[in-house]
């Protein structure tokens, strides 16, 4: 597992992550806010979650904001930035965690919206709080990032092409945000045990986990990928502006 952010490195920075009442988002603000961070707490609808681990969070003496948001909202992330500015004025790290589109019910473009459109909406409405030195991470799966060279389960692959639609799109930024100061670094990791993701394609494909973890040797868990996350806000930024975490032996490089 990667070492934790060292105590106090991140004093007086604020950082978002969105998704962030559970899992690997959940995580991920804890190592940042564990390092000195004051933190924002982004959802959808887990307020007694984030609630929970905002009374953690401020334990540690960091200023904690919950903000519920729908990310394929833009009025709700517009409303959820204001926050963000009313209450710490800028923004120095932005995790772009949240994903989705395996979940039932909804509309046939669900993926997409919020892969790609969402992502994209969520950083330029973070952009005027970005300044000099910020950092921009999102955070994607090898099956999505390598989804047009090498074919993920049936059942995974319109969450894996509107992440990689995501991706592309988000990547077309980073020559206007390196004129501002801002890095940007893609964390792509393998499947990661203990995740809603991971669950549903076991569901849906059974011993597809244990498979997985056959071939590559080893999984990630949800707190070892999380510290891989918080590390990219802070680490220098790839020359390919990418982190890959995890085996990825069997997906071909583009």
């Amino acid at each position: 597992m990667t070492e934790l952010l060292p105590a106090g490195s991140l004093d007086g920075k604020v950082a978002l992550v969105t998704g962030s009442s559970r899992g690997i988002g959940a995580d991920t603000i804890r190592y940042l806010a564990q390092a000195g961070a004051d933190v924002v707490i982004n959802f959808r609808n887990k307020a007694p979650r984030a609630e929970k681990l905002a009374v953690e969070l401020r334990a540690l003496g960091r200023r904690v904001l919950t903000v519920a948001a729908d990310l394929t909202d833009p009025a709700s992330v517009s409303d959820m930035f204001d926050a963000v500015r009313e209450e710490f004025g800028s923004l120095d790290i932005l995790v772009l965690n949240a994903s989705g589109g395996m979940e039932s019910g909804m509309a046939e473009d669900y993926a997409l919206t919020l892969n790609r459109d969402a992502q994209l909406n969520v950083l330029n409405a973070a952009l005027p709080l970005l300044g000099d030195g910020a950092r921009v991470v999102f955070v994607t799966s090898h099956q999505a990032h390598f989804i047009r060279t090498t074919p993920t389960m049936p059942e995974y692959e319109p969450v894996a092409l509107s992440k990689r639609a995501g991706e592309d799109a988000l990547r077309e930024l980073i020559p206007g945000l390196a004129e501002k100061g801002v890095g940007f670094t893609v964390v792509s990791g393998d499947m990661i045990e203990g995740t809603i993701t991971a669950t549903l394609l076991e569901r849906a494909n059974p011993g597809a986990i244990a498979e997985r973890r056959e071939s590559a040797g080893k999984l990630y868990n949800v707190s070892e990928f999380a510290a891989e996350v918080a590390q990219a806000a802070v680490d220098p930024v790839p020359a390919d502006n990418t982190r890959l975490v995890g085996d990825v032996s069997a997906f071909a490089a583009e």
